[in-house]
């Protein structure tokens, strides 16, 4: 069975989702934050199958970034809200969007234009640093083990050689391409 493709929608977080990975997942996330909560609408803004939808609602919620609440009794009806974990997911979201229009929004522009309504100006999602604001760039970036890292493998040379102090990620060997 062939993969639904959504290279040529007007969606540069759709273009992009084609290539990261589950597009639906994100698409469904897309969706709650342009303030769709309800299954039925999910299906028609998307064009979802109803079992794909299940599954990536079932998941979005066991993984804490949607919680499903009741808003009709009979018969039951569910709509699905962001949790603080969900709404954090937006910058993700919103970087994806500012990559697709760079790179996949074609001649035409973006099809979707983000909007900031405390200055009133469009804008896009950028990683900066949160010390300097500075904006991030691997070049400029040297990665660390940190509290978190298995003890196990501080041994290992390959991740002593790929967390040695000073160096960049400019440096490695897979960002020379």
């Amino acid at each position: 069975m062939k993969r639904t493709s959504f290279d040529t929608w007007p969606c540069s977080i759709a273009r992009t989702a084609d290539i990261l990975g589950d597009a639906w997942s994100l698409l469904v996330l897309r969706e709650v934050f342009y303030g769709e909560s309800r299954f039925d609408g999910f299906i028609g803004s998307l064009g979802i199958a109803r079992n794909t939808l299940t599954d990536r609602l079932r998941r979005l919620e066991s993984e804490g970034l949607l919680r499903r609440q009741a808003y009709q009794s009979d018969p039951v009806r569910h709509e699905y809200l962001l949790t603080d974990k969900g709404r954090d997911f937006f910058g993700v979201l919103a970087a994806i969007n500012a990559w697709g229009d760079r790179w996949l929004a074609g001649d035409e522009g973006a099809p979707v234009v983000l909007h900031h309504t405390p200055c009133d100006h469009d804008t896009e999602a950028r990683v900066v640093c949160s010390r300097c604001g500075e904006p991030l760039r691997h070049q400029d970036l040297a990665a660390r083990t940190g509290p978190g890292y298995p003890a196990r493998l501080l041994d290992d040379p390959a991740v002593r050689e790929r967390f040695a102090p000073g160096r960049s990620l400019g440096d490695l060997r897979a960002n020379q391409a």
